[in-house]
């Protein structure tokens, strides 16, 4: 059973677990973090994006070495309730039979109730920074006995402005512990802190080269911001099983679709901000047992939704972030299942989508959006097989004198015709749905840049088109039409090459003002 995480070292109880959480093989992650965890004692920087499996990576191992003792041994901290959760309901979910008390410890949850766990004893506490700090200020959470602290999504702490705060926690704990920290990226900042904490320390990274969502068949809808609604509901009717988590810009944008699917007779909710954790932990819950088919979120919020077996990631708002798409669409197609993630983009988004590719090194490629006509003969066919099912398996047999009632001097297909209109006629009516506009986008043409450095600056054609290369990528053959002045300078580039460069540029702020902008463009059109 699960003879790659046994190679690993894993027991027979923790695979247990693991097969029951539909885990197959152990990811590229895994594979690296598990045996040094298991066998070392040395410190550990894990660099890994949102959806290679890192918590099973350092949740595995814990659960492996920690026996129940009443005392927090291992303390990780995260930078949101949310991923708390996620991290708390992961290790719980491995630890099988095995005797262990974890406890999830954030702001927003009742105080008591923090408090009476703490005091029954708990052996792995997962809480974010603030409310840790409470608890030690209180003198409620004793961390004198940890053996592991362990820093969870590290980047985001330090965004957040939480890094002084984890320094002063880490002050509570003994000199002699395991430190692990995992983040995305590795900024000077996490990397001294590591160093100060972690004299000696394993570094592991996932190829940066691999994606990490190779399970997750993206594709892209051309489509005019009207008819985003429209759209997804094809989408949805177009698949018999759909389970999946929609993205949204705003909160505001978050309540709009939610009750206009709700309107439409869809089982749906959503999550933003504003949702109390008590409702955001109940609106999970029935997400999780599928009593709602589709959650609309916006990025912080759904930040630490880990389900496994979602369907569809759609980015009904197009991520502002190439970083984000990445952490969406890492949602899906995880645990060795396939996923669809879908992106809706309008006209006038076109260039960001050519940013995401590039930056995101994702594979996006355009498709229709599914026809009324395909959308019901989708739902016939999964009649008629469902029919097929129920004639195979019997158990009909007491609706039968019933039917030969109906059909008694009547033409049976006239007879079958009309009871489908009865049960299903709302259903498989066109009537549900309307027109959607054909959208398409000319991506032919250039654009023409102007740079804020000229021969003053000691600029050159050549050293204008190195400085363009090092900064985005775009190689310099693309760079066209270079006209070099005293104090600025002009260039031509093909049109998804333009927004590449300002993109690199506005990220790198080299300057006050803009170092590349757009002079002009030409040759670019947009067909309704």
């Amino acid at each position: 059973m699960l003879e790659g995480f046994k190679k690993l070292g894993i027991s027979d109880n923790i695979r247990v677990a693991l097969a029951k959480k539909g885990f197959e093989e152990p990811t590229p992650i895994q594979k690296k973090v598990i045996p040094l965890l298991l066998r070392s004692k040395k410190g550990l920087i894990g660099r890994a994006q949102t959806g290679t499996g890192k918590t099973a990576a350092f949740g595995i191992p814990l659960v492996e070495r920690l026996f129940s003792q009443g005392v927090v041994q291992a303390l990780i901290l995260t930078p949101t309730r949310e991923l708390a959760l996620q991290v708390a309901e992961e290790i719980n979910s491995l630890r099988h039979k095995k005797a262990l008390r974890i406890a999830a410890i954030y702001g927003g949850q009742s105080m008591e109730l923090q408090l009476q766990r703490l005091q029954r004893g708990v052996d792995i506490v997962v809480g974010t920074p603030g409310r840790i700090k409470d608890h030690l200020k209180r003198g409620t959470l004793d961390l004198s006995q940890v053996k592991y602290v362990i820093l969870d999504e590290a980047d985001e702490m330090l965004n957040m402005g939480f890094i002084e705060d984890v320094e002063e926690i880490i002050s509570f704990t003994p000199p002699q512990k395991q430190m692990l920290l995992f983040s995305a990226t590795i900024p000077p900042r996490i990397l001294s802190l590591a160093k100060k904490y972690m004299p000696d320390f394993e570094l592991v990274e996932i190829d940066r080269e691999t994606p990490t969502t190779t399970l997750a068949e993206q594709i892209y809808f051309e489509v005019t911001e009207a008819d985003k609604m429209e759209a997804l509901c094809r989408i949805v009717d177009s698949e018999p099983d759909f389970y999946g988590l929609v993205f949204c810009r705003t909160k505001v944008d978050v309540d709009i679709l939610v009750r206009r699917l709700s309107d439409r007779g869809y089982e749906v909710d959503g999550l933003h901000g504003d949702i109390s954790q008590h409702q955001r932990e109940r609106i999970l819950n029935r997400f999780r047992r599928r009593r709602i088919k589709i959650l609309v979120a916006t990025d912080v919020a759904a930040r630490g939704i880990d389900i496994n077996s979602l369907t569809h990631v759609i980015n009904y708002s197009l991520p502002q972030e190439p970083e984000r798409y990445v952490h969406r669409i890492g949602r899906t197609g995880r645990a060795g299942k396939e996923g669809i993630a879908i992106t809706f983009v309008t006209p006038r988004e076109y260039c960001n989508l050519l940013i995401i590719q590039k930056v995101a090194k994702a594979n996006i490629r355009r498709e229709k959006i599914p026809t009324i006509a395909d959308i019901l003969l989708n739902k016939q066919k999964r009649i008629e097989r469902a029919v097929s099912e129920i004639i195979e398996k019997g158990g009909f047999e007491e609706y039968l004198d019933f039917a030969n009632q109906i059909i008694k001097e009547k033409d049976p297909q006239v007879v079958l015709a009309s009871f489908i209109k009865y049960t299903l006629g709302d259903e498989l009516s066109s009537r549900n749905y309307r027109d959607i506009r054909e959208v398409s986008v000319d991506k032919k043409g250039t654009a023409r840049l102007f740079v804020a450095r000229g021969r003053q600056d000691g600029m050159n054609f050549r050293s204008l088109s190195k400085m363009i290369r090092e900064v985005s990528g775009v190689e310099e053959r693309k760079i066209r039409d270079i006209r070099i002045f005293e104090r600025f300078s002009f260039i031509s580039v093909p049109f998804a090459e333009a927004e590449l460069i300002l993109h690199a540029f506005k990220k790198k702020n080299l300057s006050k003002r803009p170092l590349v902008s757009r002079a002009r463009q030409k040759n670019v059109s947009r067909k309704r």
